[in-house]
């Protein structure tokens, strides 16, 4: 029993703070279902690695010395030396991806790029708020809406803040059909909701399908060489979905690994959930500089939609452009469920597939050139 209390007996209230953090992910990924597997494995490491001499960090053994725990060799390997984790995922998140939507109707990539907007807000958020170049870019990539994404350039960038970046970055993708709903209409009348438009399905040829990813892995490496691996690992991804004689290893990426991968991903990220590097003003910050960023992220592709109407006689549905961001395929589906409530029987889904798939290419580019941007300052 004396082994009991001393156990308790020593524990911090940042780390109480961290068990009640841990259980509120885990009880928003039972619960509520969102981002389940990634949250639940986050939530069980944050209380995880924060009970006092926990062996999952760095203990140090008799005759031995220090050695590196479970959850510390992980996030050594796994995420602060190779990248590995993030990358793999990626290979996972281009074979679930169908860019046919977006080859048949090339437009949607301008709103993949202009539903960025809320990164470089981020950014210029953080950096007014006190944090240095490379953790207010950190901060700002959680603008992207994608979770791999934000968790390589933090650390690559050698964040302090990569476990805060992580929680905000997966917990606003959940939420998602909560923020954007919010912020489009803020930014939309109820008659611009309502706008309908029609959609000529043309195919897209099985060679096209193989040429976009080599092409725009090519493209991106020449034009923007930091994104050159997020980039091509998407699309390495995508070719073994559309190639159509790896089928067993499209479905593979698409369960096996993307899944192995995401658990271990979420537990890994717990390593930079210790009480004291995380339960911090500075959290709370970026929070809500998080928020702001999916905010922005939102407006920034309606606003776009709008501005493009002024100039087109066939008007696009602003809602289309909030769908630009990479928060696949969630986005798309919340702005489809919008239009449908506002005008029954209203189908928008296919553009609005297109400018999500096409905003899973820009946030990987936007993640390199702020990796670019930052190092060339520093």
């Amino acid at each position: 029993m004396s082994f009991i209390w001393e156990g308790i007996s020593a524990i911090t209230w940042q780390q109480l703070v961290m068990y009640i953090v841990g259980a509120a992910l885990i009880w928003v990924a039972i619960k509520k279902q969102y981002e389940p597997a990634l949250l639940l494995p986050m939530g069980f490491g944050a209380i995880l690695v924060n009970l006092p001499g926990s062996n999952a960090i760095d203990q140090t053994l008799p005759g031995v010395g220090e050695v590196h725990g479970i959850v510390s060799w992980l996030y050594e390997t796994g995420i602060a030396s190779s990248e590995a984790l993030p990358l793999l995922l990626f290979i996972g998140i281009g074979a679930m991806i169908d860019f046919g939507p977006l080859l048949a109707k090339p437009s949607m990539f301008l709103f993949g790029a202009a539903a960025q907007f809320g990164i470089f807000t981020a950014l210029l958020l953080a950096i007014a708020l006190g944090f240095s170049l490379p953790d207010a870019a950190s901060i700002g990539i959680i603008g992207a809406a994608d979770g791999p994404t934000a968790l390589l350039v933090s650390q690559v960038l050698n964040s302090n803040y990569i476990g805060a970046i992580a929680v905000a970055a997966y917990s606003y993708m959940a939420l998602v059909p909560i923020v954007q709903p919010l912020a489009i209409k803020l930014v939309t009348t109820k008659k611009e909701r309502c706008i309908r438009m029609s959609y000529e399905s043309s195919a897209v040829s099985r060679r096209t399908r193989i040429l976009f990813p080599i092409l725009t892995t090519i493209i991106v490496g020449l034009v923007a060489p930091s994104s050159a691996s997020l980039v091509g690992f998407l699309m390495f991804g995508n070719l073994i979905r559309e190639c159509g004689v790896l089928q067993s290893l499209s479905e593979t990426a698409q369960t096996i690994l993307t899944n192995l991968v995401t658990l271990l991903l979420g537990i890994t990220i717990s390593f930079s959930m210790q009480a004291e590097a995380f339960v911090r003003l500075d959290t709370l910050f970026i929070m809500a500089i998080g928020l702001a960023a999916f905010i922005f992220d939102t407006i920034g592709g309606v606003l776009f939609a709008k501005l493009m109407n002024l100039f087109l006689k066939q008007k696009i549905n602003p809602m289309v452009g909030a769908a630009g961001i990479s928060a696949f395929p969630m986005a798309s589906r919340v702005v489809q469920k919008i239009a449908q409530e506002e005008a029954p029987g209203n189908v928008i889904l296919m553009h609005a597939a297109g400018a999500n798939v096409a905003g899973q290419i820009a946030s990987a580019v936007a993640g390199g050139l702020l990796i670019h941007l930052v190092t060339s300052f520093m």
